[in-house]
């Protein structure tokens, strides 16, 4: 079916939204009748889209500099679509989530002054009183001028699941909401990361520090073009470059994309055996793991000395690369590229899946103060 839009206003009060969140009589005779193409007609789905776009924009709101009591201007209870009681613990615990999120944020020296939220609504599946919703979110959130020197925005794309109950007497409750993308958590995303107990880092790789160093790095002049592999990767990070095979469904899309941007910045292929991390290529028909997989992209760059590991995050510069061992269990997760450094040394990272335009690494760090990174120098 074809997709349809909303635009909220972070800060601004939802209830108008929220009141306008009504099931047409007609959906729960749709919710009892699987045999309906296992779709539902276009009104239903803007009511689930309308209450979707109210909970991720005020999931958003809880991060904002200027944070209204948005539990009170946007109750998530009412009429006929409305969370379940067990959501509604949920998105307390994420508000409160997100609210400390803030804080570790501020403290690291960034803060969002407003942001906007738009939720497409892909597709809707209903069987048996159950409605299942894929819905697509784009963000944009504009950086507080704390230095002066912050980019004006920073912006992703999401991909999430909502899961629907029809209730007896016909209306439906919000049971489940959950992201469907590989790669680092949406800023406003309230997960935490997991810590696996006894592991190490990888030996391949030295893991950096995350702490703002005392002085910052300038990067030296390299051999790369490092403003192509940032323009490069501007310019594909939401519109995917059509020359190149897409990974998002078969392990994450990540590496993938800063191979393309590190080509497009003059990395030369070097042939060999798809499956030998020595190789790095990519063609018409297939293309090496290390092209394609974090883990083998790493040992691919030291060993060929394309890159080296820096000792802090915050030493990165444009064109260099940072990747994330999530839950320090010993393998890397994920791969992205610094497209933007401040004049004060906060490095900004473009990447895929979930589609994200300069994000700066303090924010990373804020979600997963717990995760081991890796710096590299291109």
């Amino acid at each position: 079916m074809k997709s349809t839009s909303f635009r909220s206003a972070v800060g601004a009060v939802l209830t108008a939204a929220l009141s306008a969140v009504v099931l047409p009589a007609s959906a729960a005779s749709a919710a009892e009748n699987p045999g309906a193409a296992g779709t539902v007609d276009a009104a239903t789905a803007q009511s689930f889209g309308r209450l979707a776009d109210a909970v991720l924009t005020q999931r958003t709101a809880a991060l904002l500099d200027t944070e209204r009591s948005v539990r009170s201007a946007a109750p998530l209870a009412e009429k006929n679509v409305r969370l379940s009681a067990g959501q509604t613990r949920t998105e307390d615990t994420a508000l409160s989530t997100l609210r400390t999120r803030k804080a570790r944020l501020a403290a690291l020296g960034e803060a969002y002054t407003s942001a906007d939220t738009r939720v497409a609504v892909d597709r809707v599946r209903v069987e048996a009183g159950r409605a299942t919703v894929r819905a697509t979110e784009t963000t944009t959130l504009a950086y507080k001028k704390i230095r002066g020197d912050e980019p004006a925005t920073t912006g992703f794309q999401a991909h999430h699941r909502l899961s629907f109950a029809a209730t007896a007497d016909g209306k439906w409750q919000l049971t489940g909401l959950t992201s469907t993308d590989d790669g680092p958590l949406a800023v406003n995303e309230p997960s935490t990361a997991r810590v696996a107990a006894g592991t190490t880092a990888l030996p391949e790789a030295t893991p950096a520090a995350i702490s703002v160093p005392s002085r910052p790095q300038t990067k030296p002049a390299g051999s790369y073009d490092y403003t192509a592999m940032a323009s490069y990767a501007e310019k594909y990070w939401q519109n995917y470059n059509p020359a190149y095979r897409k990974f998002n469904e078969a392990g994450g899309d990540c590496t993938n994309f800063v191979s393309q941007a590190l080509k497009a910045g003059g990395w030369a292929n070097k042939s060999g055996d798809a499956e030998d991390y020595r190789s790095w290529w990519y063609d018409t028909s297939y293309q090496s793991t290390s092209w394609v997989g974090a883990n083998e992209w790493s040992w691919f760059t030291l060993d060929a000395k394309r890159a080296t590991n820096l000792a802090n995050v915050y030493y990165m510069g444009v064109g260099d690369v940072m990747q994330m061992d999530f839950d320090k269990d010993g393998s890397k997760d994920h791969t992205m590229l610094v497209t933007y450094r401040s004049s004060s040394g906060v490095p900004y990272l473009t990447y895929h899946s979930v589609n994200t335009y300069r994000k700066s690494v303090a924010s990373i760090i804020a979600s997963y103060p717990n995760s081991a990174y890796y710096a590299y120098r291109t």
